[in-house]
């Protein structure tokens, strides 16, 4: 099942993708974060009944566009890590993005006019079903409502201002979600999966999933020791080797890219670069 969170004639809304349309289930539920709260069975029963709307006249909203939390993993793949010089460590490097930051599916991604140094990150995004504390890895999978792409896309400058990435990871429109969720059953294992990066049509970032360091289970267990996870929470599990700032020259993303996120079996995230006004 694909799930959407969208804006339709300027009203909020949200459904399940069924071909060329949108089943809305907006009369059951306010927002896809509140159904998820109680199953995504639930969804499936209530999408019998749910008007059909035009994929093509929607506006893609962040698939969550009110997370509780998102939680954002620093060089999980080792050819990140080496490219950046990090050294080895025993547990994930976790950082926050703010929800506000966040944009959907064919909508801008936005280069602040605070800097020109902004950088894709193509990444796996998890969203919560089950919430909890102390999840097992064991049972973390079943935690999971499904699976949706994400462009972590970071003003290098900003982030690198000192060793805390927050500043850098949450200018107005820079974190790309979408297009849609696709639940867990039809995912069953997060790390067989594939993620790749292109920018104006060029490829610069291209990875299995199961070159993580730390798997989508283990991540699950290690920040939910530290916090609680909620229903319609999202971690973003980490970014490929070839990021701009590491190649020579670097590569930024200018006003006009077009820069696309694609996991096989999820779909292709799309968006185009604008300077802010």
């Amino acid at each position: 099942m694909k799930l959407v969170s969208y804006n339709d004639e300027g009203r909020p809304g949200w459904g399940m993708v069924d071909g060329t349309h949108v089943c809305d289930l907006s009369h059951r539920w306010p927002d896809l974060k509140a159904a998820l709260c109680e199953s995504v069975s639930s969804i499936a029963d209530a999408a019998k009944s749910g008007v059909l709307i035009d994929l093509d006249r929607i506006i893609y909203a962040p698939v969550i566009p009110n997370p509780g939390k998102i939680m954002c993993v620093g060089h999980n793949y080792e050819s990140h890590r080496i490219e950046t010089g990090r050294e080895k460590t025993e547990h994930p490097s976790i950082f926050t993005r703010f929800a506000d930051s966040q944009v959907g599916h064919m909508q801008p991604i936005i280069r602040p006019n605070a800097s020109t140094m902004l950088d894709y990150e193509g990444e796996l995004a998890v969203v919560i079903g089950q919430g909890g504390r102390n999840i097992a890895a064991a049972d973390a999978l079943a935690h999971v409502a499904g699976y949706a792409c994400y462009n972590d896309a970071s003003v290098r400058d900003w982030q690198w201002h000192t060793k805390q990435f927050t500043p850098g990871k949450n200018f107005p429109g820079t974190g790309a979600f979408g297009p849609w969720l696709v639940t867990s059953d039809e995912i069953p294992d997060p790390q067989a999966l594939s993620v790749t990066t292109t920018l104006n049509g060029t490829v610069m970032q291209s990875q299995p999933t199961s070159e993580m360091i730390f798997p989508v289970a283990e991540i699950i267990a290690y920040v939910s020791a530290f916090t609680p996870l909620s229903a319609g929470d999202v971690i973003v599990t980490g970014t490929p080797g070839g990021v701009g700032a590491k190649r020579q020259p670097p590569v930024w993303m200018q006003p006009g890219d077009v820069v696309e996120i694609a996991i096989p079996g999820i779909g292709t995230l799309q968006n185009t670069v604008t300077a802010e006004a």
